[in-house]
């Protein structure tokens, strides 16, 4: 099966093309045609985050162009002599696109004069993320699948990054989706999000626990912004931390023993406001530490929860997935940690840890069969669970 997915969920813009197989081992191969991402943090640098309308402006201008360098890379893009369009679905994807008039503009500038694509289906985020930035990319392959007469496949963005952090790479354009046992447990942890999920299987998720406020990635941006650090915050709350002190400032670790599984990060955040406020002007060696107690307590949190889960569910997996998993302390607290109980921990490499439409493709290989259903629209908080 050959899946062109697309992923608009939040500030990249990513397209990618693979082919789906099976090896001797039954297990499923991904082969990569094309993998495309667009980043727009150097964009978004001056709000000190993603500013939603921003973010829906860029996926507009880029996603035709990428699709062409997309569709060049897997040697797929072919001039046609031909006008694609019939006539009559002109008005109706001029409709769909109609929220998007520069997208539109270079989609019936470029589209109609390509041949359509060798490819089986359009798989595309259909949620969770900023629902602006959804509706570009879900409108793109509603038009595609109008014109093309392919399928779409709506995934769910988390999903995406589950199966993402388990995928091994036999070479750089190999991906190997190996037979794990489950049950497993997933921590998924980004900007946007910070969960907990019980995988009974591919396709099969309970959503076990949440944040109540800030997710753990967001905290770390609005404590980088706290210590005078650039967007985004977790990577120099990192860089910074390796030069503190553990101990130094103590603060507080939020529902590290409450019985649920849920998180809460807002009041860290404001624990280190305070904290700065009561310093005055913290020297460079004062952020340092500062900086390392906060991605420590960041961390322990996470860790305990996590594990709790694991002993509670007879967990026989772990998958550690979401862009801030690419946090040194943390990869390094979770292959210990997973190592003393002998449990096999999944974590993405650091390419397939932040958004892109990779991971995206490799859920849809997974539910071959899933096809839209009904209208296709953006589902900015949906949750990943069918327990």
């Amino acid at each position: 099966m050959r899946i062109l997915a697309i992923e608009t969920s939040c500030d990249e813009t990513a397209l990618a093309i693979v082919d789906t197989s099976t090896n001797d081992h039954g297990e499923q191969v991904f082969t990569v045609l094309a993998n495309h991402v667009l980043s727009q943090i150097d964009i978004h640098k001056e709000y000190g985050g993603v500013f939603p309308m921003l973010a829906k402006r860029e996926h507009a201008r880029t996603l035709v162009p990428l699709l062409i360098q997309t569709l060049q890379k897997a040697g797929m893009y072919k001039k046609t002599s031909r006008h694609v369009i019939e006539h009559p679905l002109r008005k109706e994807f001029q409709d769909i696109l109609e929220r998007e008039p520069e997208l539109f503009g270079q989609f019936i500038t470029e589209i109609p004069h390509i041949d359509p694509p060798a490819i089986d289906a359009i798989a595309v985020t259909q949620g969770p993320g900023l629902e602006p930035a959804l509706w570009v990319g879900i409108n793109f392959a509603k038009a595609l699948s109008l014109v093309w007469k392919k399928p779409i496949i709506p995934i769910n963005h988390m999903e995406g990054h589950l199966l993402g952090s388990v995928v091994e790479e036999n070479t750089p354009d190999t991906l190997t989706l190996p037979q794990i046992n489950f049950p497993a447990i997933g921590l998924l942890v980004s900007g946007g999000h910070t969960e907990l999920v019980l995988v009974r299987s591919w396709g099969t998720y309970e959503l076990i626990g949440e944040t109540k406020d800030d997710a753990v990635g967001e905290a770390f941006d609005k404590v980088a912004r706290m210590l005078g650090l650039p967007y985004p915050g977790g990577p120099e709350i990192s860089r910074l931390g390796k030069e503190g002190k553990s101990g130094t400032y103590p603060l507080p670790r939020p529902m590290l023993h409450s019985k649920d599984y849920d998180f809460s990060f807002a009041g860290l955040k404001t624990a280190v406001l305070y904290l700065i406020k009561k310093i005055g002007t913290p020297s460079e060696q004062d952020k340092a530490d500062i900086a390392r107690e906060f991605e420590d307590a960041c961390v322990d949190v996470l860790i305990a929860k996590t594990m709790r889960a694991c002993e509670e569910f007879g967990a026989r997996h772990i998958i550690l997935g979401g862009g801030v998993s690419a946090n040194a302390l943390l990869r390094a607290r979770f292959h210990d940690e997973a190592e003393a109980v002998h449990i096999p921990l999944s974590i993405p490499d650091h390419h397939l840890s932040t958004d892109n439409a990779l991971m995206i493709a490799i859920a849809a290989g997974t539910h071959p069969d899933l096809r839209a259903q009904g209208e296709l629209r953006a589902r900015g908080n949906w949750r990943l669970t069918t327990a």
